[in-house]
């Protein structure tokens, strides 16, 4: 068998014998001694570090709970992250932005987002360090992660079928996909590419229309079936609808793969209003920005690019979900 399938058919990893020996091969030539006694074959979770230039496991030593269930759950939710002082401080310059910054988008204008919002708010990107965020993440994204998009999201009350967040959905990927009938072993950490998180700038209650999510749902390397799109009865394996609900301080993490939406407000609903950070590894290109805004390419480049395949291979893109 090929690709993933033959993959996970095969013996389960080990440390192989190149591990034994301490001298990498790096870019250029270069031979570095690294000291690998870290380097271990390891279930739960899948801890990374970054060592002169390569991504490495490690043993997993002080790792968060959050962590731990981030990885094998695909969401987890920190209880008072920030502060009343830091939600009256993000709250206040978020809606400033809202209030007084154009909309950059045409799906901006219906005032329920703001994208880029660390380039619009020095509260916005001192949240986006949080250090409990960052020390949540980093294990299993690399050290050297980084912010892929950060959007601002103000969901008025009353607001149902006004985007698609509302259809069951993964914000990329899925990053391993997985033919029908082949589950991701048991044994074998799932690797993590990138990470949603939610700052609630307000309390998020089940009448508000909470983000749901499906427990184990990143595991299953396919997006969520089309006709339950907006099914609240959707289940992955044993696993039924979790509602992430939260005050206002608390903080959402998502597995981008795993297989989420907001579910149904219901009377009594005050909308949604939080910021909204989305991380990938070094390797994952930011998207604060369209690449009609921000891209490599000369003037000459772009114009000698006619057909959409021509644009794209060189890094035109059409905007979509995390394009800011």
């Amino acid at each position: 068998m090929f690709g993933v399938a033959g993959m996970l058919a095969e013996q389960r990893p080990t440390v192989s014998k190149e591990y034994a020996s301490n001298r990498v091969f790096l870019p250029d030539g270069i031979v570095a001694s690294i000291d690998f006694k870290d380097v271990v074959a390891t279930r739960s979770p899948l801890v990374i570090r970054r060592v002169y230039g390569y991504l490495l496991p490690r043993k997993v030593g002080k790792v968060s709970q959050a962590c731990r269930t981030l990885e094998s759950d695909g969401f987890a939710v920190l209880r008072g992250v920030f502060s009343k002082t830091d939600v009256a401080e993000l709250y206040s310059d978020v809606e400033r932005v809202f209030n007084d910054a154009p909309p950059q988008r045409s799906v901006e204008a219906n005032n329920m987002f703001r994208y880029a919002m660390l380039n619009r708010s020095a509260v916005c990107q001192r949240a986006v360090a949080n250090p409990t965020i960052l020390d949540t993440i980093e294990p299993l994204l690399g050290e050297d992660c980084h912010v892929i998009a950060n959007t601002a999201w103000r969901n008025p009350p009353n607001a149902n079928g006004q985007h698609g967040g509302e259809n069951w959905h993964i914000d990329a990927g899925p990053h391993v996909p997985l033919p029908r009938g082949v589950s991701w072993p048991s044994d074998i950490p799932h690797p993590v590419f990138a990470i949603g998180v939610h700052v609630y700038l307000q309390d998020c209650t089940m009448a508000d229309g909470p983000t749901g999510v499906i427990s184990g749902s990143h595991l299953s390397g396919r997006p969520p079936p089309v006709e339950q799109l907006k099914d609240d009865d959707l289940t992955f394996g044993d696993h039924g609808v979790t509602p992430l609900t939260a005050k206002a301080g608390d903080v959402g993490f998502f597995v981008s793969d795993v297989w989420h939406r907001r579910l149904a407000a219901q009377p009594g609903d005050q909308g949604r209003f939080f910021l909204q950070v989305h991380y990938g590894r070094r390797d994952i290109a930011q998207r604060l920005c369209t690449t009609a805004q921000v891209n490599h390419l000369s003037l000459d480049a772009i114009a000698r690019a006619k057909t959409t395949r021509e644009q794209t291979v060189v890094g035109l893109h059409r905007p979509l979900f995390y394009d800011g």
